[in-house]
């Protein structure tokens, strides 16, 4: 997107909003799906965590991708979208047995990575196919925040307890169709991940019936200039070797299965914010914004880096500033950061604000979250209004009790 496109959306729709470019995650698609283009079957779930959005739902499944779900409700945004619900797979973390069986009862492919909740499904659903989450113990992610393939993560059933799985799975005669792994974000280094599938292959063994073998996803999306990222093109081309050849080991075609969250949506995301002061200290320039930790989290919760331009001055001579919100927190986005010198009520972008960004935000102090458009074929669509003081009040309950305990006291 040219800087021209997202100042006419500030000024059209207001400023903080979250800008998605559809022609990014399009390209993001093919060429995860390219790089895997010489397996059989192949299949992209989008994680709805990233990004929940209806409109952005509705592409990624035009595109062919199934959906990879966290929660019941995300669930039913995928179902809201259009999702077939044979084309969803649920992979929860620490829900209830009612919440599986409710899913399972919708037609969707359910994922479980906990033996007592297996055990359970198993007993009391032995005919619905089950897919299982491993923990290969493997740290892929270059963060520990956001890798959970570590042998102390709450995620997957350890390696080490396939005893305990096959035991399940032959004293309840449950239907096991799926293997599937997640590692964590930001993998770098394709060897380990590599290793982590033999982990996974290995497994695989164990089950005769299976349908489909799920990789995960994590790969990294560069932050920066010059920054390094997965390369996906080498991925593919040796974990697509090592599939074909387990699939004829095993004796049946089985299908590919990837997670991108991240991958797809991060670099297509602007969020778009309105500098409100430019305040001088001893020491710092600060250039305060109108939006804060309530509307982008990441920088706070994970240090993770969002490139900064000055979409209203974007040849202007570069300055060092802080870039902190109106949250009444310490919300510092960047610190002593070049950005070309800003004046206030300037638009500032913050970019790869598409992935875990809104889908994080809240209503911290108050403060309504923003609105979301969709970029598409050269043409802004509002795809979320932003909110009004009305939508923080609605679920509210005004009860008449205060007026009762001053007449009491009084």
């Amino acid at each position: 997107m040219e800087n021209k496109n997202l100042l006419a959306i500030a000024r059209e729709f207001g400023s903080p909003v979250y800008v998605y470019d559809s022609s990014k995650i399009v390209s993001q698609y093919n060429r995860l799906n390219d790089a895997f283009k010489k397996v059989k079957q192949v299949k992209l779930n989008y994680a709805v965590k990233a990004l929940s959005n209806l409109a952005i739902l509705k592409l990624v499944n035009s595109l062919g991708a199934g959906l990879d779900t966290v929660s019941i409700q995300e669930v039913q945004l995928g179902l809201a979208a259009g999702v077939k619900p044979g084309d969803i797979i649920f992979t929860p973390n620490g829900v209830s047995l009612e919440e599986i069986e409710e899913v399972a009862a919708m037609g969707v492919q359910i994922n479980i990575d906990n033996l007592s909740i297996l055990e359970q499904f198993g007993t009391k659903h032995p005919n619905v196919p089950v897919c299982i989450r491993i923990n290969p113990h493997v740290l892929a992610g270059g963060n520990s925040k956001i890798s959970v393939g570590h042998i102390d993560s709450k995620f997957g059933i350890s390696i080490h307890q396939i005893p305990h799985i096959l035991r399940i799975v032959e004293n309840t005669g449950m239907n096991i169709n799926g293997i599937h792994m997640h590692t964590g974000s930001d993998i770098l280094d394709v060897e380990v991940f590599l290793y982590a599938s033999e982990i996974l292959f290995e497994t695989a063994k164990h089950f005769k019936d299976l349908d489909f073998i799920d990789f995960g996803s994590g790969f990294k999306v560069p932050y920066k200039e010059g920054d390094i990222e997965t390369n996906v093109e080498e991925f593919g081309e040796k974990l697509t070797k090592r599939f074909n050849d387990f699939c004829k080991e095993y004796g049946k075609e089985l299908t590919l299965g990837f997670e991108p969250g991240k991958f797809l949506v991060s670099e297509a995301g602007y969020f778009l914010a309105k500098v409100n002061v430019v305040k001088q200290t001893t020491s710092t320039v600060f250039a305060g914004v109108d939006t804060g930790l309530n509307h982008l989290i990441r920088p706070m919760f994970y240090g993770s880096h969002h490139e900064i331009i000055n979409v209203s001055n974007p040849e202007g001579r570069q300055r060092f500033y802080s870039v902190v919100g109106y949250i009444c927190e310490t919300d510092t986005f960047a610190t002593n950061r070049r950005i070309s010198e800003i004046t206030e009520g300037d638009i500032i972008a913050f970019k790869n604000a598409g992935a875990y960004c809104f889908s994080m935000a809240s209503n911290y102090n108050s403060r309504f979250r923003p609105a979301e458009v969709l970029w598409h074929n050269n043409e802004a669509h509002l795809i979320r209004q932003r909110e009004t003081f009305e939508d923080l009040t609605k679920n509210q309950v005004d009860v008449d009790i205060f007026s009762k305990v001053v007449e009491k006291v009084s």
